[in-house]
């Protein structure tokens, strides 16, 4: 029995391999489901973020390990039509067992992002177990496996200072504006998909930005609140993004389009104005077309170039990371434990009837010094100095 993971990720994967596999929540649902179709495949989770899809699976067969592997993979690439891909294998990351384990738990607490330590993931993680809980491709392993590394993620956040400076790529994004611009104050600034969970997170930085000028497109008269009743910013239609373009200094875009939001040549049209503009792309696939940046006095940042502006404030993080890691490897050592016991559950019921049997028959000295006889008798020398250690406590 293992826990086995799929991962393309910013680690090994640039945007242009990711954005592949960006899928929609019904893709994510039919996946998982496709998954646990197979009979190697015990049970099935998708986790997909701007930076990383990974493959979750439960393989209680240990002789299926790679028949699973292998399932995971084909699926993957089909779902994302990479199949043909050219060197597709270099960008993907496979992890088993102990090391699948510890993924997951430096996963939920922000140790394998890209901004270390960054507070949204683990919403994230915890949104993909249930999409799949509701889907029914999880199970007694996975639902444990995944309870567990948020309870130890929580327990990271209150007792490490890894994320208490609130850093992630939407407050990255806005670094690189005020950086290119000098400053934010009396800019206008026009957010694309804040009613998205980034792009809400980067609206709700953009209103502590003292004299910003904040602009948000919605589709439909759809109500945008932010906590506490905030609205100090202007809607705007969608289909009339492009007529305020000029007037914009900022253009930051976050939607969940599975196409170009902005495009070069509709842009380009656009501008009337001659001034330095920034705009941001957060999105998995990109929303902005990325020869934009050809345009004159444009400032031009997507996902991946927040990988090198974030290594400062990884490095600062360092300690602290640390700290987590050994906060992290007792609740590891734990959910380790409790899968080898629930996999035993049958054998100690068994045995234990076996045992009251014998008591009931010829008593308790007798039965314990028969279980000691078939301890000694059946583990090696080495297993019975670690078992006779244990029990001295």
């Amino acid at each position: 029995m293992a826990i086995q993971i799929i991962s393309i990720s910013h680690k090994a994967a640039p945007l242009r391999i990711r954005e592949k596999f960006a899928f929609t929540k019904e893709q994510q649902i039919e996946l998982m489901k496709r998954l646990v179709e197979h009979p190697e495949v015990d049970e099935a989770l998708i986790l997909s973020t701007c930076n990383r899809t990974e493959l979750y699976a439960y393989v209680d067969d240990p002789d299926n390990r790679r028949e699973a592997f292998r399932t995971m993979e084909k699926e993957l690439l089909t779902m994302a039509g990479a199949r043909d891909e050219e060197d597709i294998s270099d960008y993907i990351l496979f992890f088993h067992g102990d090391k699948a384990i510890h993924h997951l738990f430096r996963v939920a607490t922000g140790l394998d992002s890209m901004v270390v330590g960054e507070d949204q993931i683990l919403g994230q993680v915890k949104t993909a177990h249930s999409m799949a809980i509701g889907a029914g491709t999880t199970g007694v392993y996975l639902n444990t496996f995944f309870r567990d590394a948020v309870t130890g993620a929580k327990k990271v956040k209150t007792a490490t200072d890894l994320s208490k400076t609130s850093v992630s790529t939407a407050t990255l994004a806005i670094k690189a504006a005020e950086d290119a611009l000098g400053t934010l104050k009396g800019k206008k600034v026009m957010v694309i998909g804040a009613t998205g969970k980034i792009g809400g997170v980067v609206l709700m930085n953009l209103v502590r930005v003292s004299g910003a000028e904040i602009y948000v497109t919605t589709r439909g008269n759809k109500v945008i609140t932010l906590k506490h009743g905030e609205k100090n910013f202007t809607i705007l239609e969608y289909e009339e993004r492009y007529d305020h373009i000029d007037e914009m200094d900022v253009i930051i875009s976050a939607t969940s389009s599975p196409h170009y939001v902005l495009t070069c040549n509709k842009v380009k049209y656009s501008i009337k104005t001659d001034k330095p503009r920034v705009f941001v792309d957060l999105a998995v696939p990109m929303d902005i077309e990325k020869s934009i940046a050809d345009l004159d006095q444009i400032h031009y940042y997507n996902i991946d170039d927040f990988e090198r502006i974030a290594e400062k404030n990884n490095r600062k993080k360092q300690k602290e990371a640390e700290l987590a890691e050994g906060i992290l490897g007792d609740y590891e050592l734990q959910f380790r434990k409790w899968m080898i016991f629930q996999k035993a559950l049958p054998v100690m019921r068994e045995e234990k009837q076996n045992f009251r049997k014998m008591v009931e028959f010829k008593g308790l000295d007798y039965a314990l010094n028969q279980f000691y006889i078939w301890v000694r008798e059946n583990n090696s020398p080495e297993d019975l100095e670690i078992f006779f250690r244990c029990i001295e406590h």
